[in-house]
């Protein structure tokens, strides 16, 4: 049984601060400050270069995906770290292209992260004219997959709103017509129980600042099922990727199963901070994690309607249909998370109206959700938001 208040306990949660945003940037841990200048002094200032052998940097992108990947359903040896999420998402897809040569339609829908889309496109217009990226509504996804699609490309929480897709089923219908499924795990690693495995999935990625606390810009990771590893060819083929990579040698000859995935030199300083945060998901068990995060997002919904009546669920009332975020939309949803965070309560906004927070059970508990409504429901009793300091857009919503 996973004990929460004591992974609360190994956050630095700022006093008087209500963190509803992890499902942008997790918190850091305690002891990420310390791990990581141990690393730096130890590590970086005492064996200089030899840290790559003697620390074992080389290696850590591989024991890191192994930790992530028992939170994904991921079998050993079948996800790396390393470089990011857009990175990670050319690659799957150049790859899943690959390996369905006579088809040139990848299929992805419109709550698909927007960096995504603009990545395949991106990949698919350099690989010809007569590719194409095809995008419906989520609800469309199913009747829009036929035998003409080469890839199927969905991140399974959708990031406005926390509407989930059934991996396992849309995936099942992807094989049955000769497509191969990417799927983007952003908004579902360190959320909600993910089986890979059991969904069959052909490729998968995600990032590590957001559920997994990792720290802002820590890198992404890939997976790529077992069945296929030694057959896919990496697009990016960087020198880690290399069978050999200080042989230097002029050709490049793809590494075995998912070390060919890794593309550039991976950034030791933000994965000492990530293994961190990894050890405290090492007390959680994700069963646990999403009874709680229902059990916070039923709470929070609950109260929100109740005495914000000018907010409006935009995320699926039916908790099994939703991550671990509750969406509102309002048409004021910009002013009105502005005033919320000059009262202490962090969430986000994600255009055109909606107010978005996540919920963390790892350091969310119910006494944070019952002041949240407090706080957002003054202010949209007392109109607060309509403040002109609170409409000026900043660069980061």
């Amino acid at each position: 049984m996973t004990d929460f208040a004591t992974t609360k306990d190994m956050f630095i949660l700022p006093e008087g601060m209500i963190y509803l945003d992890g499902n942008s940037l997790g918190p850091v841990p305690k002891a990420a400050a310390d791990h990581v200048h141990q690393m730096m002094t130890d590590e970086w200032g005492q064996m200089l270069i030899t840290g790559w052998n003697k620390a074992g940097w080389m290696g850590m992108p591989a024991a890191l995906g192994d930790r992530i990947g028992k939170l994904i359903g991921a079998e050993p040896g079948s996800v790396v770290v390393g470089d990011t999420l857009s990175i990670k998402v050319y690659q799957a897809v150049a790859s899943a292209l690959e390996l369905n040569p006579d088809r040139k339609v990848v299929l992805s829908d419109n709550g698909n992260f927007p960096t995504d889309l603009y990545m395949v496109d991106g990949l698919l217009r350099s690989l010809g004219d007569d590719y194409e990226l095809r995008v419906v509504d989520p609800e469309q996804v199913t009747d829009a997959l036929t035998d003409e699609i080469a890839v199927l490309m969905l991140t399974e929480v959708d990031y406005r709103t926390g509407r989930m897709h059934e991996m396992k089923t849309l995936t099942e219908l992807a094989h049955s017509l000769g497509v191969v499924a990417v799927w983007d795990l952003a908004h579902s690693a360190g959320a909600i129980p993910v089986d890979l495995t059991i969904c069959n999935a052909d490729f998968a990625v995600g990032c590590t600042y957001k559920y997994l606390n990792g720290g802002p810009g820590a890198p992404a990771f890939v997976y790529v099922a077992p069945r296929l590893a030694e057959r896919v060819r990496p697009a990016l083929s960087g020198w880690l990727g290399h069978e050999d990579p200080f042989a230097f040698d002029l050709d490049y000859r793809p590494g075995a199963g998912i070390e060919r995935m890794r593309v550039g030199t991976p950034p030791v300083i933000q994965m000492a901070s990530l293994s961190v945060a990894m050890d405290v998901w090492d007390m959680a068990d994700m069963a646990d994690v999403r009874v709680k995060s229902i059990e916070l997002t039923e709470l929070f919904i609950q109260r929100v309607e109740a005495t914000c009546p000018d907010l409006t669920l935009a995320s699926p009332r039916d908790p099994l249909q939703r991550g671990s975020q509750v969406s509102f939309r309002f048409a004021e949803g910009y002013a009105a998370m502005q005033a919320l965070i000059a009262r202490g309560v962090i969430g986000d906004f994600r255009a055109p109206d909606i107010m978005r927070f996540g919920f963390t059970p790892l350091y969310i508990d119910e006494t944070d959700v019952e002041q949240a409504v407090d706080i957002l429901a003054d202010i949209m009793r007392n109109r607060q938001w309509d403040r002109p300091e609170y409409k000026i857009r900043q660069r980061v919503t």
